[in-house]
Parts: C-alpha cells; sequence; structure tokens
C-alpha cells in the first residue's frame, strides 16, 4: 500500500519501500523536504502530470571514489585537457542541458519536470546543489549536477554533446571530490556508462550506514570552484 505524503516533514522508513524502490508519493519539492529526503536515503523521480514520486531503491548503485576506473583513452583525454571543466558557473544550463539530453534508462524524457528544475536551482542557491560545467573553448558541451551534504555527492543527472564529455567532467569531480575527503558518489539507478567508471551495487542497508557516516562532516556550503583551484 502506497504512502501519501501531506505537509507534514516526515518521511516512511526507507525500508517499507516496494521492491522496485517506490516510497511514497506526494508533498513538495521545498529545500527542507529535499535535503530530509536525500538524508534519509530518498530521492524524488516522477513524470511530468504525475505526482512526486519518492524512491528508495534496494539495491543501490553508488561509486566509492577510490574504485574509480579511468581508461587508458580517458586518461590521455585528461591529460591533454581536451575540455576545460568548472564547477558551480552555469547551473540553470547544465540542468537545461540534461533535461534536453537523451533518457537515462528507465526514464522517460519529462522527468526533469518545470517543477523539479525550479527545486534544484532553489537548492543550488541555497548552496546545496552543484553543477559540473565541460567546455570545448566557450561551448558547453557536457556536464552534471547533484546534491552535496557531509561527504556524499547524489548525483542526479548528467548530459553530453560531444563525446566523453560527460566522462571528463564526472571523473574531474569524482577526483576533485576525494581530495576533499569524499568517499561516495550516489549515482541511485544503474547505468552503463556509470558502470564503466567503477559503479557498484551494494544493498540499501549499507548504503543508509554510508550516508550517516558522510554525514557526520560539515557540508560545504557555497560555490565549488575552489576544489579546482585545489585539483
Amino acid at each position: 500500500m502506497s504512502i501519501f505524503l501531506d505537509k507534514q516533514l516526515v518521511f516512511p522508513d526507507p525500508s517499507k519501500a516496494f521492491e522496485n524502490g517506490f516510497l511514497a508519493f506526494g508533498g513538495d519539492l521545498s529545500i527542507e523536504r529535499l535535503l530530509l529526503a536525500y538524508r534519509s536515503g530518498i530521492f524524488p523521480w516522477y513524470s511530468k502530470g504525475d505526482p512526486i514520486l519518492w524512491w528508495s531503491p534496494n539495491p543501490r548503485f553508488v561509486l566509492y571514489s577510490n574504485d574509480l576506473k579511468v581508461s587508458k583513452s580517458m586518461r590521455q583525454l585528461l591529460r591533454r585537457k581536451t575540455f576545460r571543466v568548472s564547477f558551480d558557473q552555469a547551473f540553470e544550463a547544465v540542468i537545461d542541458g540534461c533535461s534536453q539530453s537523451r533518457p537515462q534508462q528507465g526514464q522517460d524524457d519529462t522527468w526533469i519536470t518545470d517543477e523539479m528544475r525550479s527545486a534544484y536551482v532553489n537548492l543550488h542557491e541555497a548552496g546545496y546543489a552543484h553543477s559540473v560545467e565541460v567546455w570545448d573553448e566557450e561551448e558547453l558541451v557536457g556536464g552534471l549536477y547533484g546534491v552535496g551534504l557531509g561527504r556524499i555527492f547524489f548525483g542526479e543527472s548528467m548530459f553530453h554533446r560531444k563525446s566523453n564529455a560527460s566522462k571528463f567532467g564526472f571523473i574531474s569531480l569524482v577526483q576533485a571530490l576525494e581530495k576533499q575527503g569524499f568517499d561516495l558518489i550516489d549515482s541511485q539507478l544503474h547505468t552503463n556508462h556509470l558502470e564503466s567508471l567503477g559503479a557498484v551495487h551494494i544493498s540499501r542497508d549499507l548504503y543508509l550506514k554510508e550516508v550517516r557516516a558522510a554525514l557526520e562532516f560539515q557540508t560545504i556550503l557555497g560555490d565549488w570552484s575552489f576544489m579546482l583551484e585545489e585539483y
């Protein structure tokens, strides 16, 4: 039986999720509710015209930063600095790029609704949501966005307009975050793209344990550009 969320700022126990990961519907996309969701191992994902749907899949697809796999060809691209990478310089352009790109596995092409876009722009302006931009000279050719809390990054979506651009940005992000002590990147659901970079499935119980440990650290709010200076 599905659980309806009202205005009360609370989520059901993630262990009550259905086999497919669906947990509840309703509620809102306020900053406070979204932060509570991520801290609880829950994320929103729904299509235009549907109510807000909340998910906590088991198993969970994650990447441990020290397990990042970088192919020989990607190492060459990184060494040659084929693209230029920036953090938090064009958040809205990145989320628009993700909404226009081909759908991720198992998702239709309307999942970044106007409501979702506004919610994550608000999270970005509050200092919690971050973007990675990949540039070919002055052209935005790829990127990704997600939420940073404690020492965990919750990835939401990525896109590319040139071959290897999204991988270039993702690898740059993981390597920069590792220097800041981030051990875990949450990828939510399986994709072949992220599996090739080292992402694996772990149980929900282990995932929630990892989240709790990561949240013991202070959240790095605001512009993450400084990470590239250190990177």
